[in-house]
């Protein structure tokens, strides 16, 4: 049986993107950061088999590829307080005109120009 251990994410500055992914997700260093390599866990995860994705940062000297093959979905129940909380960390929106009329989620963009959602999971007002 297989099940998602880590993303790895490709970046140029990795004490840039480790400072907004820690504060994005609240996430801790595994081990301490080597120059082109660091590992973020979940706080509660004690060992690197314990329950809950975890996400690295590699820093691998090619450029970003648009779009993406890969991105993450941050599920929010404030969607629009913890969007306002990830530009405030550095994200940036990302100019994308493919929304449905029923969207509910939110592209942005980390430090490093990775992709990700945020998707509003709290409860639905009724129309």
């Amino acid at each position: 049986m297989l099940t998602i251990g880590t993303v790895v994410l490709t970046v140029e500055d990795i004490d840039r993107a480790g400072a907004f992914w820690r504060a994005a997700l609240r996430y801790v260093n595994r081990s301490e950061p080597s120059d082109d390599w660091v590992i973020l866990d979940p706080p509660y995860k004690t060992s690197w088999d314990a329950p809950g994705a975890s996400i690295a940062l590699s820093v691998t000297g090619y450029p970003q590829h648009y779009p993406p093959r890969i991105h993450l979905d941050l599920y929010a129940e404030d969607q629009e307080a913890e969007v306002r909380r990830l530009l405030a960390l550095g994200a940036q929106e990302v100019d994308w005109h493919q929304y449905p009329p029923d969207a509910d989620w939110i592209v942005l963009a980390d430090t490093e120009g990775n992709r990700f959602c945020v998707v509003d999971t709290g409860p639905r007002s009724a129309a």
